[in-house]
């Protein structure tokens, strides 16, 4: 693990939110859900300094804290058009379009955008629904060569399996909460297809909808892809090297 993390370090905030620092000391937010995160320690809703944010899709699970975030760092935020215009119009100027297949360099990291199987809408405060575009997924390809996948919220889709001949992720971050994203049986397909050998599920429990588990996520992969290595991580917890 340290060998492939090559410098990285992985922290979970909870649910689908994650906090990278890169080989090069670069500071990586991926979907801010932090201020009302049930999940999400005391001690780490505050961001401090950032370089990037990278937004999935815009539900308020995903995209509650982009703008204050964005607003208090300055960091590159990276999303699809939509919600880069739309975040443009609230006065974030430090932002950066990507949209499916497409690939940016941001500081030292490569990103390129993926398909996800999900919907995506930015709802105002007083209940208006914003259009935001489609969801989607990141490979995130670090100074070292390791490479990361973070779903995003999705079904399971059989072009997981080209995301993972074109990208060869080392690490998958995958939704197993059903109801509103894969199922503990569709991950572990997920994980099937995508010849990934580590995991880490995620956005599951943090609200009623959400009832899938990691043991029966360990269960599902131990006859689907008995050789991948499960990493469950309880928010606040690191991966590093």
């Amino acid at each position: 693990m340290d060998e492939m993390l090559g410098g990285t370090r992985i922290t979970y905030l909870g649910h689908a939110t994650f906090r990278i620092v890169t080989p090069g000391a670069e500071q990586i937010l991926i979907d801010p859900f932090l201020t009302d995160n049930p999940l999400t320690p005391e001690d780490m809703k505050e961001v401090g300094e950032l370089d990037t944010m990278l937004i999935t899709h815009g539900h308020f699970d995903h995209f509650a804290d982009a703008i204050p975030v964005a607003q208090q760092t300055g960091a590159m935020v990276v999303a699809n058009f939509e919600i880069f215009s739309y975040l443009q119009g609230k006065g974030v100027e430090n932002a950066t379009p990507i949209q499916k297949g497409g690939t940016a360099q941001v500081g030292g990291v490569k990103v390129t955008a993926t398909h996800a199987f999900h919907s995506s809408s930015i709802t105002e405060e007083d209940g208006t629904i914003v259009y935001a575009g489609e969801p989607m997924g990141y490979i995130l390809e670090f100074e070292s060569g390791f490479k990361l996948y973070h779903a995003g919220d999705t079904a399971l889709f059989g072009d997981m399996r080209l995301i993972g001949e074109l990208y060869r992720p080392d690490l998958a971050l995958l939704p197993i909460g059903d109801q509103v994203v894969m199922s503990p049986f569709e991950a572990a397909h997920a994980v099937r297809l995508l010849g990934v050998d580590h995991v880490v599920p995620i956005h599951y429990g943090t609200f009623p909808f959400l009832p899938g588990t990691p043991e029966q996520f360990q269960n599902h992969l131990s006859n689907i892809a008995p050789d991948a290595v499960v990493h469950v991580m309880q928010p606040g917890d690191d991966l590093a090297s």
